[in-house]
């Protein structure tokens, strides 16, 4: 079976850490790594940017093919969906010259955009997996509103799709509930982990590699450098802190997100931090089980996650989480058992929990050993042979044409609107 994995606004090889790459960048690239070493052949197909080559090999049956679309030079992602139709039309130019795809998995709403016309007009059944929802992050009310117009294209695509990737059981029920997502055809399929990299290191070692102190506690958030990643109220929970030598380490971030660090910088200055905040920028993905074997604790204060990827590469190399209980947190954080979950959007019940965990170290082996334990399930060669099975259902389903439900689809006039309307 030949895969066209889409992923258009973001390259799976792009250095994470940025305002642009995340979790999904992991996901994309390891998904389709294990789908390869299942006999799979598959391209990842995404927008390219600069002079990097048009078709490079990652792995024996896993190609990145990259599309042009608009200016060869990084672009913000709420621009892509103005040059998405010539990304569409590039991308079926491509298909149409190579051996034929059987199916089309497209990831977050930019590329669902994108695979749900290519799937009309190459005839292929379309699975879609959204990562973040507009309509969700809107309702977190972190400060930054997600546009009508992704709202109401995620409402159409996942209408359209033969199947839906959720990562969790919360999500499956928002999809439902607030887009209407026919439940017979949404899947959840919890997002994987490379448990051979990200395993429990000595602590010790970690931190004289990294040149952090032994005899102070160490908190540790991973991510972009966003509003919706509720930084704010980390640092204030951190001054609030009974033992005052913590130290924080904030790993992530590039230029684009330069505004945000000055704002993160001028509070913790503000709240006397500081000399107790190091923002490193991001890291290469190997070198996080080091930062996260060094750390105390992790700590995830997000206003909404889809699934936490952070949390669970925490947990795997063993170290505690105190998260947010929001989205796919609530199923991958056990709370009392791995780390605690917090109802509430403030600092105080962040800074009790982790004032517990740093007064107990005893406390904090026994999470870690639960948190490794507990993670178990994410392993890349069990998520991948859910994917396949989820394949098997979106090509069945296509082969009874069964068609959504709503009103006729006419991807002729959905990409004219985008146009017209400049995205």
């Amino acid at each position: 079976m030949r895969i066209a994995m889409v992923s258009a606004h973001t390259s799976p090889l792009a250095p994470l850490g940025g305002r642009e790459t995340g979790g999904m960048n992991v996901y994309v690239l390891e998904l389709s790594r294990e789908l390869a070493s299942l006999g799979y052949e598959v391209d990842i197909f995404t927008r390219r940017d600069g002079l990097l080559p048009a078709v490079e090999p990652i792995a024996p049956r896993l190609r990145l093919v990259r599309i042009d679309a608009g200016p060869p030079a990084p672009i913000e992602k709420e621009a892509i969906i103005g040059h998405l139709p010539e990304f569409v039309r590039n991308l079926h130019a491509f298909a149409c010259d190579a051996p034929g795809y059987d199916l089309i998995h497209s990831h977050y709403w930019q590329s669902g955009w994108a695979g749900t016309i290519l799937a009309r007009r190459l005839r292929l059944p379309h699975v879609v997996m959204f990562h973040t929802l507009g309509e969700v992050k809107n309702r977190a009310r972190f400060g930054e509103a997600e546009p009508t117009l992704r709202i109401r294209h995620e409402r159409t695509i996942a209408r359209r799709a033969d199947a839906i990737v959720t990562a969790s059981g919360h999500e499956r029920q928002l999809l439902e509930r607030y887009y209407g997502a026919d439940p017979a055809r949404m899947h959840t399929v919890p997002c994987g982990i490379d448990l051979d990299l990200f395993q429990p290191l000595p602590r010790e070692t970690c931190r004289a590699s990294l040149g952090l102190p032994l005899d102070r506690p160490v908190l540790l958030w991973v991510g972009r450098l966003e509003k919706l990643k509720g930084l704010e109220i980390l640092l204030d929970a951190v001054a609030g802190l009974e033992r005052r030598d913590a130290l924080l380490l904030i790993l992530g971030g590039d230029d684009r997100a330069a505004p945000l660090r000055a704002e993160l910088e001028a509070q913790a200055a503000r709240l006397g931090l500081a000399d107790r905040v190091r923002f490193t920028g991001a890291v290469d993905h190997a070198e996080l089980p080091r930062y996260y074997s060094a750390a105390d604790v992790c700590v995830v204060p997000s206003f909404y996650e889809s699934f936490g990827l952070v949390a669970v590469e925490a947990m795997a190399c063993g170290t505690p989480v105190v998260a947010s209980r929001v989205g796919g947190l609530q199923s991958t954080v056990i709370d009392g058992v791995t780390g605690y979950l917090i109802p509430w959007r403030c600092p105080e019940p962040f800074t009790e929990k982790l004032d517990v965990l740093l007064a107990n170290p005893e406390l904090r082996a026994n999470f870690g050993r639960a948190a490794r334990a507990s993670v178990e399930r994410f392993r890349w060669s069990t998520v991948g042979l859910r994917i396949a099975d989820v394949y098997d259902a979106a090509l069945a389903r296509f082969a009874r044409h069964e068609p959504p439900a709503g009103r006729p689809f006419a991807p002729e006039a959905w990409e004219a609107a985008v146009i017209a309307s400049g995205g």
